[in-house]
C-alpha cells in the first residue's frame, strides 16, 4: 500500500471503531447527533468536499454528489426521528472501503506496467578520450561508443564492437531465456547485460531508441478508449442525472398523490428514505470504475508477456478477430536463407558453388550471403575481376579468367543462355560459366519451429480463416502453406499487391468479426495500417513496427499471435461480465428500493458490494500466464 491508501485504511478503521462503539452508548438528542458526526466526518469529509467543488464547477452529477445527498439526507431523517444515524455513517464507510479496493486494484495494474517502465535507463557510460563518463542517455550522440557493464541496462540501440554476453530480455519479450550477443551484432535498449563487458557504437539517439518508443507506446495506451469504455462514459453522463431526477420524483410525487388523490397523510419520511436508498443503489461506480480498470489490467498483463497493445480500442478489436492474414518471411519463416540443393551440369560440379560464392562475395543481399555461407570458406577477392551487380537480376564477373553470371532467369536471357526452370520449392539461382549453362542452386527459407503449433493454436482460439501472403513463387508458398495447414495462400505479391489483397479480404468478410494482419513490421507497414488490427512481430529495434502496428509482439515467436487474441478475449469477457452483473443487480435493487422492500443496507450492497466484486473480477485481466 502507498501512503494515501494507508491513510484511507486508518480512517476506515477509526470510523468503524467509533461507529461500533456508539451502538453501545445510550445517548439521545443533539448529543447523539454530535457523536455520530465524528465518524461521519472522519470517513466522509473528502467526499463532501469533492461534491461541493463539483457543484461550484457546475459538474454536479457524479458519485460524490450522490453519496453526499444520500448520507446527508439520511442524517436529516435521523434528526427528525424517522431514520438512523448508523445507516448514514455505514453508507459512507462502505463506500470508502470500495474506493480503497479500487485504489489497490489500480495500483496493482500500474505496478505491473511499471515493471516494464523499469527498462528506462538512468544513465549511460560514455567513452571519451579513454575515460568513462556517466552521462544522461539523452546526451549521447549517434556514433558514440558506450560501455555496458554486467548488471547494467543497455541504454541506447547500437552495434556491439567489442565483447560478448548474455542479455536478459524479459522486460521486452516476456521470455525468461537469455539471448546471446557478440561482436558485430545489433543490440537494443531495455535489455539487461548479464555476464560480459560490452562496448557498443550507438546507431540511434536515445529519443528514437527502442526503449523510448516502447515507453511512449505504453504511456499513451490509456488515451485510446474502446467502444465499451466510450459507451460507459456516455452512459454515466446521462444515467446519473436521470436517477437523481428519478429519486427526486420518488420523494415528491407519491406523497403528493397520497394527499391530493387519496386524502391520506403524505408519509414524507418513508418516501424520502426510499428516494435516498434509490440514490445510493443507482450510483454507477461499479461500471465507471471496473470497465476502464479491466482494459487497463488487460494491457498491463499483456505487456508483461511481451505483447504491447496501443490502446483498449485495439484490445477490443483484437478480441473479435476471425481472420488472421500473415506475411511469410520473418513471420512464419525465420527469414534466413540456406542453399538446400546444388544441381551442376557436366564437368562444373566441383567448382559450381565455389564460383558462385566468389561472384557473390561482395554483395550484402541475403541470397548472396547464403551462397557464401554454404561455401564455408573465405573467398579470395583477387580471383574475381570485372564484378557488376545487375539490380534485381544478379551479378556478372570474371572468375579465374572465366566469364560467370549468377542470378535469375532474366540474367540468363541477357546472356542468351538456355536454362532449366525446375519446379522447386525455393528460390532458383542460375549459374553460367564461359557462356555455357553450368547449373543452378535452390535456396530456401526455414520454417520456424513454432509456426505449425501457432497456426493450430489460432484455430483452437476461434480464428476461422488463416491466410498467407508472400512475394515468393507459387511452389514455395504452397509448400509452406501445406506444411503449416494454412487455409489460403497468395504468392508472387509485391508490397502494394499485399495491400490490395487485404482490402479484397476485408470487403469479402461476410461473417461477424475483424481481420488482423501479422507482419515483421519492416516492409509491411502499409498492410499493417490497412487491416482492422495490425500486429508486428519480432519488432525489437524495428521503428516501422512500433509506428505502424496496433499490437507489437516483442519477439519472433508466432505462438504469441494466438496468445494476444486469447488475452484480448479474456479481457473483453470480463468487461461484459461486469456490465451484465452491475446492471442486473442494480435493476433488481432499484425496484426493491422504490417499492420499500429493501432499505439502506440493500443499497450498500448494490453500490459498494457490486463495485468491490466487479473490481476483483477486473483484476483477473492481469493474470495472462495461462492464456
Amino acid at each position: 500500500m502507498n501512503k494515501k491508501q494507508k491513510r484511507m485504511l486508518a480512517r476506515i478503521l477509526v470510523a468503524a471503531v467509533l461507529m461500533i462503539g456508539l451502538l453501545f452508548v445510550p445517548v439521545e438528542g443533539w448529543l447523539r447527533f454530535g457523536l455520530y458526526m465524528i465518524p461521519y466526518l472522519v470517513i466522509g469529509y473528502d467526499i463532501l468536499k469533492k461534491a461541493g467543488k463539483g457543484i461550484l464547477r457546475r459538474q454536479v452529477f457524479d458519485e460524490n454528489f450522490l453519496m453526499a445527498v444520500a448520507t446527508v439526507g439520511a442524517i436529516v431523517l435521523a434528526v427528525t426521528g424517522e431514520g438512523d444515524y448508523t445507516e448514514a455513517v455505514a453508507v459512507m464507510l462502505f463506500y470508502q472501503v470500495g474506493e480503497l479496493f479500487q485504489s489497490i486494484a489500480v495500483g496493482k495494474s500500474r505496478r505491473n506496467i511499471s515493471q516494464l517502465m523499469d527498462i528506462r535507463p538512468d544513465s549511460a557510460n560514455l567513452e571519451s578520450d579513454g575515460e568513462l563518463l556517466e552521462v544522461d542517455p539523452d546526451a549521447v550522440e549517434i556514433g558514440s561508443v558506450i560501455v555496458v557493464r554486467p548488471g547494467e541496462k543497455v541504454p541506447i540501440d547500437g552495434i556491439v564492437i567489442e565483447g560478448a554476453s548474455n542479455l536478459d530480455t524479459v522486460a521486452l519479450t516476456g521470455e525468461s531465456l537469455p539471448r546471446e550477443v557478440k561482436t558485430g551484432e545489433e543490440i537494443v535498449s531495455g535489455c539487461i547485460n548479464l555476464t560480459g563487458l560490452l562496448r557498443i557504437r550507438t546507431t540511434k539517439a536515445f529519443g528514437e531508441s527502442t526503449v523510448s518508443k516502447i515507453l511512449e507506446l505504453v504511456e499513451n495506451a490509456s488515451s485510446r478508449k474502446s467502444r465499451s469504455e466510450a459507451f460507459i462514459s456516455k452512459f454515466a453522463r446521462v444515467y446519473t442525472p436521470a436517477v437523481c431526477y428519478g429519486a427526486l420524483a420518488l420523494a415528491l410525487l407519491p406523497p403528493l398523490f397520497r394527499v391530493l388523490a387519496l386524502g391520506l397523510s403524505p408519509a414524507w419520511g418513508d418516501w424520502i428514505y426510499r428516494a435516498l436508498t434509490f440514490l445510493v443503489i443507482s450510483c454507477p461506480c461499479a461500471l465507471v470504475i471496473s470497465i476502464p480498470l479491466s482494459f487497463f489490467a488487460g494491457i498491463g498483463g499483456a505487456s508483461n508477456a511481451g505483447i504491447l497493445i496501443k490502446g483498449s480500442n485495439y484490445l477490443e478489436t483484437l478480441a473479435k478477430t476471425r481472420t488472421v492474414v500473415m506475411d511469410k518471411t520473418g513471420t512464419l519463416t525465420e527469414g534466413v536463407f540456406d542453399v538446400t540443393e546444388i544441381h551442376a551440369k557436366g564437368d562444373w560440379e566441383p567448382r559450381l558453388l565455389e564460383a558462385a560464392a566468389h561472384a557473390e562475395s561482395a554483395s550484402s543481399h541475403p541470397i548472396a550471403r547464403s551462397i557464401c555461407r554454404a561455401y564455408g570458406k573465405k573467398c579470395d577477392a583477387t580471383r574475381v575481376k570485372d564484378l557488376t551487380e545487375h539490380s534485381g537480376n544478379g551479378v556478372t564477373a570474371t572468375f579465374d579468367g572465366v566469364p560467370i553470371a549468377v542470378g535469375n532467369a532474366k540474367l540468363m536471357e541477357r546472356w542468351n543462355i538456355p536454362w532449366e526452370e525446375p519446379e522447386a520449392a525455393g528460390t532458383v539461382i542460375h549459374i553460367a560459366m564461359g557462356n555455357q549453362y553450368a547449373g543452378y542452386l535452390i535456396i530456401s527459407d526455414r520454417i520456424k519451429e513454432t509456426s505449425q503449433a501457432a497456426i493450430a493454436s489460432l484455430k483452437r482460439a476461434g480464428v476461422r480463416r488463416t491466410v498467407m501472403l508472400t512475394g515468393d513463387n507459387r511452389a514455395v508458398a504452397e509448400k509452406v502453406a501445406r506444411e503449416l495447414e494454412i487455409d489460403r495462400v497468395y504468392s508472387n505479391l509485391l508490397p502494394e499487391d499485399k495491400v490490395k489483397q487485404v482490402e479484397t479480404l476485408l470487403s469479402s468478410e461476410t461473417e461477424r468479426g475483424t481481420l488482423a494482419f501479422v507482419g515483421d513490421g519492416i516492409n509491411d507497414a502499409p498492410v499493417l495500417s490497412r487491416a482492422d488490427v495490425g500486429i508486428a512481430m519480432g519488432a525489437m529495434g524495428s521503428d516501422a513496427a512500433i509506428e505502424a502496428a496496433d499490437v507489437v509482439l516483442m519477439d519472433d515467436d508466432p505462438a504469441k499471435i494466438a496468445k494476444a487474441i486469447r488475452i484480448a478475449r479474456k479481457c473483453l469477457s470480463i468487461v461484459y461480465q461486469n456490465i451484465g452483473f452491475a446492471l442486473g443487480v442494480k435493476a433488481v435493487c432499484l425496484l426493491l428500493g422504490a417499492l420499500g422492500i429493501g432499505g439502506m443496507w440493500l443499497a450498500i450492497f448494490a453500490d459498494v458490494g457490486v463495485m468491490v466484486l466487479a473490481v476483483l473480477n477486473a483484476i483477473r485481466a492481469l493474470f495472462v500466464k495461462n492464456c
